[in-house]
């Protein structure tokens, strides 16, 4: 199940608020030490933790060459039409380093605390698919757009500003009907290993293969990015690689120094070794 990308490593900072700077300290070393990608949560209702917009442009604008996106959006809380023209101006901002993380919103109550909306979890999945939609047509520079869906509408909004390069959308998606849409119409896939087990990623893969393939795409150009929230020697990031088609690793900022130096070179040779030989 190797789709043959290349394999990179990223952070997820914890957006806490309670330690100033820490967030911006761990971004900035990540950066020196070569990851690829910066990731946080995005959980308005919790008090102690920073707006993740705000958050990931602060990142940005003290980083270099890293990228960066939320991990994921909490769809129901960020208008769509808004949620695009932020990703395309921190886009812009940043030289084209980011990219869009986006859930269905999935804590109801957490969600109904802060004045969001309450909705079913068929009808999350639904006004996800349109957000998609709505974002792209966004970030498309066209004049007088409309949208005329359920969940969301445009009447004729002028888009803009454009992206600085093609944004990635990454569904985090569990289900069967979440992993359809990864496949017919996102561009990545961005699960957590705990949510996600071992055992339950074949299954996955191929629905996300199965819908890709319907829908006439090659499903190698879906990205397949694994939060990982406990540390994993080499061998098994490998392994996640060659076996389940991850090919992109978020690791936690208190594991970086020790991934970079240690596991992330042991890694890309372990990848490369079994493609050479196949």
């Amino acid at each position: 199940m190797d789709y043959g990308r290349p394999i990179e490593f990223g952070i997820f900072v914890l957006p806490d608020a309670t330690d100033r700077l820490r967030p911006i300290d761990a971004a900035v070393r990540a950066d020196e030490l070569g990851f690829e990608l910066i990731g946080t949560q995005d959980h308005p209702y919790q008090w102690r933790f920073y707006d993740a917009w705000t958050l990931l442009t602060a990142i940005a604008m003290r980083t270099q060459r890293i990228g960066v996106f939320p991990d994921v959006t909490n769809l129901p809380l960020r208008p769509p039409a808004v949620l695009a023209k932020a990703a395309a101006s921190l886009d812009l901002l940043s030289g084209g380093r980011v990219e869009l993380g986006l859930g269905a919103g999935s804590i109801s109550d957490a969600i109904r605390s802060i004045g969001g909306p309450v909705r079913t979890g068929p009808e999350s999945v639904s006004a996800l698919e349109e957000a998609i939609e709505v974002i792209r047509l966004m970030w498309s520079g066209q004049r007088g757009a409309r949208f005329d869906g359920k969940f969301y509408q445009l009447a004729g909004v002028n888009t803009g500003p454009m992206p600085a390069h093609p944004i990635g959308i990454w569904l985090g998606a569990y289900k069967p009907r979440m992993l359809a849409i990864v496949g017919r119409t996102a561009d990545g896939w961005v699960p957590s290993l705990g949510y996600l087990k071992p055992e339950d990623m074949p299954a996955a893969n191929a629905r996300i293969d199965e819908a890709a393939s319907q829908a006439g795409r090659d499903a190698s150009v879906i990205r397949r990015v694994l939060n990982v929230g406990h540390d994993l020697n080499a061998e098994q990031f490998a392994e996640l690689a060659i076996e389940h088609g991850f090919d992109t690793f978020m690791v936690s900022q208190d594991l970086m120094d020790h991934i970079a130096t240690e596991i992330a070179p042991r890694v890309r040779e372990l990848v490369a070794a079994h493609r050479e030989a196949r």
